[in-house]
């Protein structure tokens, strides 16, 4: 199960009292104040961890708490501080504050962020004695711990993110360059939530490739499911954009391409800088080459003939897409 945007609410844990005590001994007179500070609460914290790829493990979980801390004892002993709770989420995730709405937070690899301050303990009577003050009876409560709801949100870090029309064949392409299994099927929509997939080039390259589900006219405003697709491609670095050469409802090819980028750009208009590799898909279909050339005249730019079906065209795909990741666009990899 794929899942990119959960709410959640995350309850620090209260510091430990401090502790009133006087140390008493047989033969110990004047023992003194031995009252130990209390322990510190918990903290709620949030760490990225690579080896997640969605916030699917979080569903059903609203809430969360960390252990208090516990009151200090006589004899100077300091309470036990309270256990951290440690939230991991895929890197790319957003942590926004639910209330005011603003990011704290955009997780790296590695990144952690602490959403909940656990409470300090609260001092105990050992600490205010002084040369004035031998037999002091204050001590300190514990603090409370912080409590915070936030929205976590994720937004795929892949390096080629794969677009088009629906049953464009951005899933085909991705199962055939890599190791994932999306799911392919002959009808619009069969992929309701992106893909990922590790494309191995040699023994020393590799890059992510996200196939983001099909887009249709309107996806900036969100029809169909267009802000949950379109969020996934803010973060790659490059488009494979595929156009099907004969579309089964009968639209134009040159005009779905124009639409595409339409939308990305009402979205967000950077989107429209990122390099992007156009690709007539279904090469083997016999429309393919006439809609490659219409395309070309209508765009100006090269636009390739590939087929996930028969390898056509793949091989030269992943050498210009390296070519992009590397800086070397026109150089011979």
């Amino acid at each position: 199960m794929f899942v990119d945007c959960v709410e959640i609410a995350c309850f620090a844990g209260n510091g430990g009292d401090g502790c009133c005590s006087f140390r008493r001994e047989a033969h110990v007179p004047r023992g003194g104040p031995d009252g130990g500070d209390g322990g510190a609460g918990g903290s709620v914290i949030i760490r990225a961890d690579y080896n997640l790829g969605s916030l699917a493990n979080l569903v059903g979980h609203h809430f969360f708490r960390a252990d208090h801390g516990k009151a200090g004892e006589g004899s100077m002993c300091t309470g036990r501080s309270g256990d951290d709770i440690v939230i991991l989420v895929p890197p790319g995730t957003l942590v926004k504050d639910k209330v005011h709405g603003h990011v704290l937070k955009d997780l790296a690899d590695g990144d952690q962020i602490v959403i909940a301050q656990g409470g300090k303990g609260g001092r105990g009577n050992r600490s205010y004695a002084s040369s004035t003050n031998r037999t002091p009876r204050e001590f300190d409560r514990g603090e409370e711990g912080e409590s915070r709801a936030v929205i976590l949100e994720l937004k795929l870090i892949a390096d080629v993110g794969v677009i088009g029309k629906p049953n464009a064949g951005k899933s085909t392409l991705l199962s055939r360059m890599s190791r994932a299994t999306p799911e392919i099927a002959n009808y619009p929509f069969t992929t309701k939530y992106p893909n990922l997939g590790v494309v191995k080039v040699g023994y020393d390259h590799q890059f992510v490739m996200a196939d983001i589900p099909g887009l249709i006219e309107g996806a900036h405003a969100g029809v169909g499911l267009g802000h949950e697709f379109l969020k996934h491609v803010q973060r790659t670095k490059l488009f494979v954009h595929l156009v099907e050469p004969d579309p089964d409802d009968q639209t134009n090819p040159i005009d779905n391409y124009h639409q595409i980028r339409k939308e990305l750009e009402l979205y967000d208009s950077e989107l429209t800088q990122r390099p992007e590799i156009i690709c007539i898909s279904k090469a083997e279909l016999p429309d393919s080459e006439a809609a490659a050339l219409l395309l070309e005249e209508s765009i100006g730019q090269p636009v390739m003939r590939i087929s996930a079906a028969t390898g056509q065209g793949l091989p030269e795909l992943v050498k210009r897409i390296v070519a992009h990741l590397q800086g070397k666009v026109g150089e011979d990899w």
